[in-house]
């Protein structure tokens, strides 16, 4: 394997994880900071109000997004399968 090979698969590695990550922690940013405003405005400083609204809004992203999660990590490693003979060289 050469080194660009391996920065390359390293460089798309890296790109694929934080592209599948990225809706879940943009959810729970969002939704955390909503839930912040309004503990601001109401002053409620319920801990298990910031937890449970962000767990909801996560596996509902989850549901939603899982066709595009699956497809996204077959075509990956089906990529990275493809350039198993050029490792091997």
């Amino acid at each position: 394997m050469t080194p660009e090979l391996a920065v390359e698969l390293l460089k798309t590695l890296v790109m694929q994880a934080v592209s599948l990550a990225l809706p879940f922690l943009g959810a729970a940013m969002v939704i955390g900071l909503l839930v912040s405003l309004f503990q601001a405005v109401t002053t409620i400083h319920e801990q298990t109000l910031t937890f449970v609204p962000k767990a909801l809004g996560v596996i509902g992203m989850l549901l939603i997004l899982m066709p595009w999660l699956v497809r996204s990590t077959v075509e990956f490693t089906a990529s990275v399968f493809e350039k198993i003979p050029q490792m091997a060289q």
